[in-house]
């Protein structure tokens, strides 16, 4: 099998992260709008292909106070940076269902390297005669190093925010027309 262009399944897919917050518990969130274009072949997986835009104004936290202050200046500024970019550079197979993908990552204009541990979970048929693909990524960024910056220090000490960003995305694609 050649390498072949695949669609995401936006409805069987999902982009998202978990933050710290108040040094004790876990916030997640995800980004309900996102696009890509994503080139695999299962039987020469270094041979990926990966690009992805994520609209920085869908975050949703479940908190609307919340989702409005990540869309201001003081975290993404959505209104000045519409998007997150990512783009990748090489992949390694690391076995036949694991894969590292080398890229860059865009926020705030700001991009930097990032490596995405991927998890291949096979191909198969869904019930209407379509293939489908499927992966689950994570990665673990900075928020720092991209100019995400804002915080607030605690009474009891610490800060309000996490610096480590943990990101998961389950993927399931479709072969392109």
């Amino acid at each position: 099998m050649a390498r072949q262009t695949w669609n995401f399944d936006s409805a069987h897919s999902e982009v998202g992260f978990k933050v710290r917050h108040m040094m004790f518990s876990k916030v997640s969130g995800l980004f309900e709008e996102w696009s890509g274009d994503f080139e695999f072949d299962p039987d020469n997986p270094a041979d990926t292909k990966v690009t992805a835009d994520i609209d920085t104004a869908s975050i949703n936290t479940r908190n609307d106070d919340r989702d409005g202050h990540l869309r201001s200046g003081d975290f993404f500024d959505a209104e000045n940076h519409p998007s997150i970019h990512f783009e990748s550079k090489s992949t390694e197979k690391i076995d036949p269902a694991t894969l590292k993908i080398f890229g860059d990552l865009t926020i705030r204009g700001t991009t930097k390297p990032v490596e995405l541990d991927v998890e291949y979970h096979g191909k198969a048929v869904d019930p209407w005669g379509n293939d489908r693909i499927g992966f689950t990524a994570t990665t673990t960024i900075n928020r720092k190093d991209f100019g995400l910056t804002w915080n607030q220090a605690l009474e009891a000490g610490g800060v309000l925010v996490g610096e480590k960003v943990e990101v998961e995305l389950q993927i399931q694609a479709t072969p392109a027309e």
